[in-house]
């Protein structure tokens, strides 16, 4: 009985694979051709340099990945707006609906006359958004055929 308890014993650490990888291969490359190959690496996204060696001789497709700063931070920004812009139209129907509770018809229509030339700037101004968010989409964001 001791035999089998020795035998069945968790000695640990980590499962053996089922089809290790146990081959290997050794390149030499020149400078240049190092760079080149670090760049490519690099822009790829992957993490692993094994897995992607292995991509470009199998050439399972490489995945290059560019990423622009100014982009991705105009993009927040404009969520952001975003919004704040939708935070804007629930505070607009809080005030109307007050005004109309806290106040007599003739003074909720005079707030009422002040919030509706504010919310024309407003719109205005959302156009203007509208219409930069366009031409930035046009110049840096769409992918020419």
């Amino acid at each position: 009985m001791k035999n089998e308890e020795k035998k069945n014993r968790n000695l640990g650490g980590r499962p053996p694979k089922i089809d290790p990888a146990v081959h290997r291969y050794s390149i030499s490359l020149t400078a240049e051709e190092n760079a080149r190959f670090l760049t490519l690496f690099e822009t790829s996204g992957m993490h692993v340099m094994a897995h992607f060696i292995t991509a470009c001789v199998f050439q399972k497709g490489i995945k290059t990945v560019k990423i622009d700063k100014a982009t991705m931070d105009y993009y927040m920004r404009l969520t952001s707006f975003y919004s704040q812009f939708r935070a804007v139209g629930v505070n607009y129907n809080q005030v109307v609906k007050i005004l109309y509770q806290k106040f007599s018809e003739r003074k909720a229509s005079a707030f009422l006359y002040k919030l509706e030339k504010q919310t024309a700037e407003f719109a205005v101004l959302s156009q203007k958004i509208i219409s930069l968010t366009e031409e930035f989409e046009e110049k840096h964001l769409k992918k020419e055929s």
